[in-house]
């Protein structure tokens, strides 16, 4: 399987910026800055079919066309390392063992984008790399990569590192905008866009780490070369797929993006642990709806994914077996996202913790028949919250209903968990 972002690494240690240099690091700047105009890179992107790896899934090179070029005043760059979704640690994987790759990948969005400053706003537990960053960058700088007239091309670029204060709904991007300008983490009304009025109200772009560091391949290689890396003719490149749960091997795989839900359990996962059988899994991190054993067929790619039912969202995938209760499955993940919910609309505010206490009223045996429609009214209900993270949280909760009805029933039927035995207090 061929390596584009975990090439060269190995866990445990950082590549020095002397190794990542010895094996072409930079290569593809020098040519982007001596070879080709900011459009030709744009398009290159265009052409790869790179879509955004943060969880949208958002065609990138589209998303850079939306910065008008006609505006007064500067444009930013923000590369969301905010990694806060339960299951995903992709993100910090790649920046504890090769930073200088979004490095790179940063310097080459800004060129197309004309942008000379450019952020990166790091999750607040992750100091590892916030610190190999600062080092990456610092010798990017040294070496001529970074700073005023790079590599004599008239191209200038400063890189700053942020660590954030941490919260969940710094994920979302105009909330992550506003936490950068220092004010409280709540999400932007849309329009407009960032892409058009963002970062101190300038046209900015916000694009994740994983995204960022496929541009040095996608540049180097060429567009058809890093599209055809994927498993399917449909899909485009690689993908990091970080794997917990009740599997053999646990950890983060790069692997050809499109891929089934079941050649990535019994290959790079090694099957199940003994004594265990797959029940389900989170496809794509904690605001996904789940997957069953019927989906193991499922090409793990964008599209395929939302055909069957979910989100290939950030590739963070959470194997359950056959000992696992799925309402407290469920019920832990609404706990995190009624916490870190930011407040500011009434669906989330109210909704999420609502929706806990309907859960919990389930899992410890106090149940009742018309919860489980109060369930389904909440999925479609909070689709009407301010900005996405009530609809992602449900989630979860839609898997639940479309996938374990027979679960919930027996919880309330039965007035305890049957994973448990006797019905608590």
């Amino acid at each position: 399987m061929e390596q584009i972002l975990l090439k060269h690494t190995r866990p445990g240690r950082c590549l020095s910026f002397d190794e990542y240099r010895s094996a072409g690091g930079f290569g593809a700047l020098a040519k982007a800055l001596g070879k080709m105009t900011p459009a030709e890179v744009q398009q290159n992107v265009i052409d790869s079919g790179l879509r955004g790896r943060g969880g949208a899934g958002f065609p990138t090179g589209k998303k850079w066309s939306f910065v008008p070029r006609d505006l007064p005043g500067p444009r930013y760059l923000i590369c969301n390392c905010d990694e806060m979704e339960p299951g995903t640690y992709k993100d910090r994987v790649l920046l504890e063992r090769n930073p200088h790759l979004l490095v790179e990948g940063m310097a080459l969005a800004c060129y197309a984008l004309g942008v000379r400053h450019a952020f990166i706003f790091v999750r607040y537990g992750y100091e590892q790399a916030a610190e190999n960053l600062r080092s990456s960058i610092a010798a990017a700088h040294s070496s001529g990569f970074l700073g005023d007239n790079i590599l004599g091309s008239g191209f200038t670029l400063e890189l700053g590192v942020h660590q954030s204060a941490g919260r969940y709904i710094c994920g979302e991007e105009t909330a992550l905008i506003n936490a950068l300008e220092g004010k409280r983490a709540n999400p932007r009304a849309k329009p407009p866009f960032p892409a058009v009025k963002g970062l101190w109200g300038q046209p900015t772009v916000v694009n994740n780490v994983e995204t960022l560091a496929n541009i040095p391949a996608i540049i180097n290689e060429g567009p058809l070369w890093w599209k055809s890396t994927a498993a399917t003719p449909e899909a485009a490149g690689t993908k990091l797929f970080c794997i917990s749960g009740h599997v053999v091997n646990t950890d983060c795989f790069e692997l050809p993006l499109g891929m089934t839900l079941g050649e990535i359990i019994d290959g790079p996962c090694g099957g199940m642990r003994p004594g265990s059988r797959f029940k389900a899994c989170i496809p794509g991190g904690a605001s996904t709806p789940y997957f069953t054993d019927a989906h193991r067929d499922v090409s793990m790619d964008f599209d395929p994914v939302a055909k069957a039912g979910s989100r290939l969202g950030t590739g963070g995938i959470v194997v359950f077996d056959q000992s696992t209760c799925m309402v407290a499955v469920t019920l832990n993940l609404i706990r995190f996202f009624a916490r870190e919910s930011c407040g500011w609309c009434t669906p989330c505010r109210e909704g999420l913790p609502f929706v806990r206490h309907i859960l919990e009223r389930i899992e410890s045996g106090r149940g009742e028949a018309q919860d489980i429609e109060i369930l389904r009214e909440h999925v479609q209900m909070l689709n009407y919250a301010f900005c996405a993270l009530a609809p992602g949280a449900m989630g979860p909760v839609e898997g639940l209903l479309n996938h374990f009805g027979d679960e919930l029933r027996e919880h309330i039927s039965a007035g305890s968990c049957p994973f448990k035995g006797d019905r608590l207090p």
